[in-house]
């Protein structure tokens, strides 16, 4: 009789313990992002903040891809070992494995300085200037360039095309009319 209780309260707390496992491990419902996608200004105030923080910060990475058409790609353009100009084709996939470790490990913090929005029916170009920061407390960008961002609207959301960007450099500095006033 004894054996058989005993047997019998294994059997529960082994049925409880895999229960509360299978509960554990359930995936969280999604979250609702909607709200960051209603307007162009949300969208963009998105995206810069979803790759931005301070050293050490995670990053919302559900978050930014969910800014992205399906087809949406990030562009980035410079100088090859040879000088001569290329541009790369990433998927947000690819710009986060590329670039996520870095701007976690150093803190990246891009702030938008200057916008201009371009906008017909459901399109819209946004020229967008921006500092880059490793922390809140640097006085002085390490970088500055400007994101080339398409943006389409189907009518429920708007979604980032591309973004297509270049960094400025003594050769290339940005224009007045991309600068705060």
């Amino acid at each position: 009789m004894m054996k058989k209780l005993f047997l019998l309260i294994l059997i529960s707390l082994g049925t409880s313990a895999t229960y509360s496992q299978g509960k554990s491990k359930e995936k969280e419902a999604p979250k609702d992002y909607s709200e960051n996608v209603l307007t162009i200004n949300s969208t963009i105030n998105t995206l810069y903040a979803t790759i931005s923080g301070e050293k050490g910060k995670k990053r919302d990475w559900a978050l930014f891809k969910y800014l992205f058409h399906p087809d949406g790609k990030l562009i980035t353009s410079g100088k090859n070992d040879e000088s001569k100009f290329q541009i790369r084709y990433m998927k947000p996939d690819d710009y986060i494995k590329s670039s996520g470790k870095w701007i976690v490990d150093n803190g990246f913090i891009e702030k938008e300085v200057h916008r201009t929005v371009d906008a017909f029916g459901n399109i819209a170009h946004v020229f967008s200037t921006f500092e880059s920061f490793h922390s809140k407390t640097d006085e002085e960008p390490f970088m500055r360039g400007i994101n080339s961002i398409q943006l389409l609207n189907d009518g429920t959301r708007w979604w980032i095309v591309n973004v297509f960007w270049d960094n400025e450099n003594r050769r290339n500095p940005i224009p007045r009319n991309y600068l705060p006033k």
